[in-house]
């Protein structure tokens, strides 16, 4: 097991959340697909990752561990795993702590006999009933070996009486409150699963025939530039509160659930999807980009240069500079080998702080009244550092712009953000906020121009932690992010493995 890791993100918004992958595609090397698939999504989740294969109709084989992809998963990892279909996940916590045991894919066996079920589960989203059924499994004798929400959806499922694991499927989701885009698999199918409002993506891709004698095999992903890695084309979207299976027989479905409404996470344009990835047909580098040109033509500014925060306000910079006219340039070089380190830096280069990560350019920005462009601000301890970095640089003026409105609410659907207190937009007004940053200026995109850039209607759309409108009664009272290690406390440790 890996130590645990420093992280030396320099930025302090809203923490990635998790990332899901699966693949039913006899003749081709699934786990090295799986693999491949993760590391695209790396962006989603890096405190674990972990892989889940089997060949049809044999036992199911789990590598999963803390770090980054190409940290938990090693060459002999891929090989021994092997696999006709497999599932994978990367992982960051927003239900259960970060610990190997809360590391997926979950599995899970449960029954004797014929009527064993075993099955594998990778999840991606967060459950504000969590506590509810834990504590109704916990009833009935169940056991756990980790403390997030995803083994609950396991144990429902490995559980449950029906024969056919989509019937297993169907009759658990009602049960869910939350969102869940899900995958999982048995000894001889993989399936994904998405709540009813769509909260979190899951998209369908298709493998191209090995031959003109085999037919096309499937995959799922969080996000379509998974499928660009593999060569996979982008067939659809899962659908909300449908459960997908891919077997044998090809792509079958089920729709378990009518949705009442559609309900997507706005802050997957705004923050989380990568750039390349699509939404409704479009790259999220574009969407980003005409984020930018709005806010110029809602928040202009007398400057001399557009400066981003790098990688975070790339796209919305050039977009704001296109709509300005004015230059832009890159204030911060980024050190781009630092995202996570297993490497205390220790005291003497603590002092400096955010340089491990940026560090500025006094010959760009020394003597500019400068646009500095970012996505999000949160408690924005960081933010102000990176003001107070510019003008030590020499930056004349620092003016802000945000391409997202403040965030004043926490996300209950698998978003890991500061609790309400804690946020810097909490209880102030901007001009309050710039103050506190040390901001010349401070303008946020309007949620009508997040809207407009996007080109889709707020009513499909989950905006809560702008609005504080959540889709899901219930929401605000749902228990934080440790609830389900509440019964650890009382009962003891679980135990390491399950077989219920």
């Amino acid at each position: 097991m890996l130590p645990s890791s420093i992280s030396l993100d320099a930025r302090e918004g809203p923490r990635d959340e998790c990332g899901v992958f699966g693949v039913y595609a006899p003749g081709h090397e699934v786990s090295n697909l799986a693999f491949f698939g993760l590391s695209a999504l790396q962006h989603r989740g890096q405190e674990s990752a972990g892989i889940a294969a089997a060949d049809r109709g044999r036992h199911i084989m789990t590598r999963r561990d803390l770090g980054l992809v190409n940290q938990a998963l090693t060459a002999n990892d891929i090989i021994s795993l092997g696999g006709e279909l497999a599932i994978g996940h990367v992982r960051y916590s927003t239900t259960g702590s970060n610990a190997w045991e809360n590391s997926q894919p979950v599995q899970r066996a449960a029954g004797s006999g014929g009527n064993r079920r075993e099955l594998a589960l990778a999840h991606n989203g967060n459950l504000i009933n969590a506590v509810e059924l834990h504590a109704a499994l916990r009833a009935r004798g169940v056991s756990f070996a980790s403390t997030s929400d995803s083994e609950i959806i396991a144990a429902l499922i490995a559980t449950d009486p029906a024969e056919r694991i989509e019937d297993a499927v169907a009759t658990v989701m009602p049960q869910l409150q939350g969102a869940f885009s899900t995958v999982l698999m048995s000894k001889d199918r993989v399936l994904a699963m998405r709540d009813p409002l769509g909260l979190r993506p899951l998209a369908i891709g298709m493998l191209a025939p090995l031959d003109e004698h085999t037919p096309a095999r499937y995959c799922f992903a969080s996000e379509t530039c998974a499928l660009d890695i593999i060569g996979a084309e982008h067939l659809r979207d899962v659908r909300p509160g449908e459960v997908v299976s891919l077997g044998e027989d090809g792509l079958t479905s089920i729709q378990v659930i009518e949705p009442e409404r559609e309900a997507f996470c706005v802050f997957e344009y705004i923050y989380f999807a990568r750039p390349d990835s699509r939404f409704e047909g479009t790259a999220l580098q574009v969407v980003r980009g005409r984020m930018g040109e709005i806010l110029a033509r809602e928040s202009p500014v007398a400057a001399d240069l557009v400066i981003p925060v790098p990688d975070s306000g790339n796209a919305a910079a050039r977009g704001f500079a296109r709509a300005s006219g004015l230059p832009q340039d890159d204030g911060f070089v980024k050190n781009r080998y630092i995202q996570r380190t297993f490497i205390q830096p220790g005291q003497e280069l603590r002092k400096h702080g955010l340089r491990i990560k940026f560090n500025p350019l006094p010959e760009v920005v020394s003597g500019k009244r400068l646009v500095v462009v970012d996505d999000s601000i949160v408690r924005g301890n960081t933010t102000a550092q990176i003001v107070r970095m510019l003008r030590d640089a020499g930056a004349a003026e620092v003016h802000l712009r945000i391409s997202a409105p403040p965030i004043k609410h926490p996300c209950h659907y698998g978003i890991d953000m500061s609790t309400r207190e804690e946020m810097i937009a909490h209880a102030r007004t901007v001009p309050e906020i710039a103050a506190r940053l040390g901001a010349d200026s401070l303008a946020y995109l309007s949620l009508d121009g997040v809207y407009e850039a996007i080109g889709a209607p707020r009513e499909r759309h989950c905006d809560a932690c702008f609005s504080g409108d959540y889709p899901l009664a219930g929401s605000e009272d749902a228990s934080g992010k440790y609830a389900l290690e509440l019964p650890l406390a009382a009962g003891g440790r679980i135990p390491a493995a399950v077989a219920d």
